[in-house]
């Protein structure tokens, strides 16, 4: 895991991060990569702030700080002042940038080159935290995490914030987790920037689909196991009248099976595939946080994998791997 450059060492020391911003949450993801026990105090918080607070990342303190808060935590750390952004020329542009599963060492170069460059960063939940340290100070960062079954911005909303700041000059940083054109509405945000005029610059990043599964020691391919692999959303139910998916199909692939988004659909997605015919003793896993130091691995088969995985109370964001390099050994 990638730790951020500080000046002591914060394994196991207690942090305070004091404000919700998006910016403290910056602050807060760059402690945990560290491997500090993190606080935050905030009245008001972003989305990025709650999800770390609702996956039992950080503990949160809904109240303005008090003097004693300095003497109950090992360091404070505020968020950085906000600088007026330099006045530009010129037309602006949109970059899109995937930021990899989770661990801010698997952004790419260009992504970060991004980020160093951006005027605005338009953040996701999944995106790496940490990496928006490296904007620099001017660099307005909005948070527009989507948490499930809880707060969200909405996709228009979202593409105004990319065009608009575009036609006023700035480089405005499109923050995704993973891969922007892998389940990231990447394609959506391209098409509004072309139609209003804006310039639109993609940065790939590593999609968890591959990552997560690696992450554990499991290659989604292997010489005389599978010959390829296949990723579906999992959002949608089997069923569901949106859902676009023929699991009598994919039952019968003879691929690794990866399932992104899938946590409350596992179940349901499960029984699909063995009612079209795939063995319910098919190995399994689920990872949780990959890449992160709250990684959570859970193995099974395909008739165990959902029990296993509510009763170790795995949850969002995870990845899913069916198929028999599921079997694999994990990482020395």
């Amino acid at each position: 895991m990638s730790t951020p450059t500080r000046a002591f060492e914060v394994t196991g020391r207690r942090a305070l991060v004091i404000g919700g911003d998006a910016s403290a949450a910056a602050e807060a993801g760059a402690l945990l990569d560290a491997g500090a026990q993190v606080t935050v105090v905030a009245r008001q918080t972003c989305a990025a702030i709650d999800d770390l607070a609702a996956r039992s990342l950080v503990t949160l303190l809904r109240r303005d700080p008090d003097d004693s808060d300095p003497t109950s935590h090992d360091l404070v750390v505020r968020p950085r002042p906000h600088d007026d952004a330099p006045l530009r020329t010129g037309p602006g542009l949109v970059t899109l940038v995937g930021g990899g599963p989770g661990d801010p060492g698997l952004v790419t170069v260009s992504g970060r080159e991004a980020l160093e460059s951006a005027d605005v960063v338009v953040a996701d939940r999944l995106a790496p935290l940490a990496s928006l340290r490296w904007a620099p100070p001017h660099a307005e960062i909005i948070d527009v995490g989507k948490i499930p079954g809880g707060r969200s911005t909405d996709q228009a909303e979202i593409n105004r914030l990319l065009v608009e700041g575009a036609k006023a000059g700035r480089h405005v940083v499109r923050f995704k987790g993973g891969d922007p054109f892998v389940f990231g509405r990447g394609g959506e945000e391209a098409i509004a920037c072309a139609q209003a005029g804006v310039e639109v610059r993609v940065v790939p990043g590593v999609s968890s689909s591959i990552a997560a599964p690696a992450s554990a020691g499991v290659p989604v391919t292997h010489r005389g196991l599978t010959q390829g692999f296949t990723v579906v959303s999992g959002h949608l139910p089997p069923g569901d009248p949106g859902s676009t998916i023929d699991y009598a199909a994919l039952a019968g692939l003879g691929t690794t099976i990866v399932v992104l988004m899938g946590v409350r659909t596992l179940s349901a997605i499960c029984a699909a595939l063995t009612e079209h015919g795939l063995d319910p003793g098919t190995p399994a896993m689920v990872i949780a946080d990959a890449t992160l130091p709250s990684q959570v691995r859970v193995r099974g088969t395909v008739s165990t994998i959902s029990a296993l995985s509510e009763g170790s109370g795995v949850g969002p964001p995870a990845v899913a791997i069916i198929g028999s390099v599921a079997d694999i050994g994990e990482l020395p």
